[in-house]
């Protein structure tokens, strides 16, 4: 539980001293690029970590078949060595986009439910798509990662695999 806040604290610190550094409306985009970088490292470093590695993550975990199992790791093992949950659900069109919805996402309880806070959305998801794209590029998949919210705070996140 601890580590759980301490967690979510460094993430709103991260993202207020990146908000402050790229301070003004035009630098809005600068600061979700910022953190979504922040939280590629972040997830390439996961994946390779032993920490990790010794919670099943890729040394007791058989190898995958297709990107259907990527992304079964990415929603079930990964998500709750993060988050202490599992993605509430995945969806796929079985063309390479898949969506993982998150019901109550613990990086956006912080916010107020309000339709205002809506606007602030982006910055609080922009390491978690950072996050999930590190992992996956670390496994060898290159993907490209977006979010949504349309009511706090539940969210949904877009995975595109890139075909090589």
């Amino acid at each position: 539980m601890a580590d759980e806040a301490l967690f979510q604290f460094l993430h709103s610190e991260i993202i207020q001293y990146v908000n402050s550094v790229e301070s003004g409306e035009s630098e809005n985009g600068r600061c979700v690029s910022k953190l979504e970088s922040m939280g590629f490292r972040v997830g390439q470093g996961l994946i390779e970590s032993r920490h990790i590695s010794d919670c099943r993550f890729t040394k007791d975990t058989p190898r995958f078949k297709d990107e259907l199992d990527f992304m079964k790791f990415i929603c079930k093992d990964f998500w709750t060595s993060v988050f202490k949950k599992q993605i509430d659900n995945l969806r796929t069109n079985h063309q390479g986009i898949y969506v993982l919805q998150d019901n109550k996402f613990r990086l956006l309880s912080q916010l107020s439910s309000g339709k205002q806070y809506l606007e602030h959305a982006p910055k609080f998801l922009a390491f978690t798509c950072g996050l999930v794209r590190g992992a996956l590029s670390n496994l060898g998949v290159k993907s490209i990662v977006t979010a949504e919210v349309s009511v706090m705070p539940a969210c949904k996140f877009q995975v595109m695999i890139q075909k090589m």
